[in-house]
């Protein structure tokens, strides 16, 4: 079975440059080893790489052990559902990309939370 977005349709890939997802296929998908839940494509920004890393995630500096490159604003990424909640709580959520969006992540925030942060494509 196909995985699905937020939307209900197929799911989108979130970016291939940084080359995102806990499979670093550039999907936002998830399995029971994932402790994180990388299910949120988001569009960084500084605000919220600053907020990050005050809370102990530092996505800005490069992790090359982990194939992470380091995160700077602009860049997409599948964020942890807990991680981008916490940040949407704290007033500082990066935007999301709805189709990329893995539609696991409704299990912790509603759509309507998504919606409002969504990134809508020039």
């Amino acid at each position: 079975m196909a995985d699905l977005n937020i939307l209900g349709e197929a799911l989108q890939p979130c970016s291939m440059q940084p080359k995102t997802g806990y499979f670093r296929d550039g999907c936002c998908r998830t399995r029971a080893d994932d402790t994180g839940r990388h299910v949120v494509c988001c569009q960084v920004t500084a605000i919220f790489l600053e907020y990050s890393k005050s809370v102990g995630n530092d996505l800005s500096t490069p992790r090359p052990e982990y194939e992470f490159p380091g995160l700077k604003p602009g860049d997409r990424w599948c964020l942890c559902l807990e991680r981008w909640k916490q940040a949407h709580e704290a007033g500082c959520a990066p935007q999301v990309i709805l189709e990329a969006t893995h539609q696991s992540a409704l299990k912790l925030v509603p759509l309507s939370v998504f919606q409002e942060h969504a990134l809508l494509e020039a």
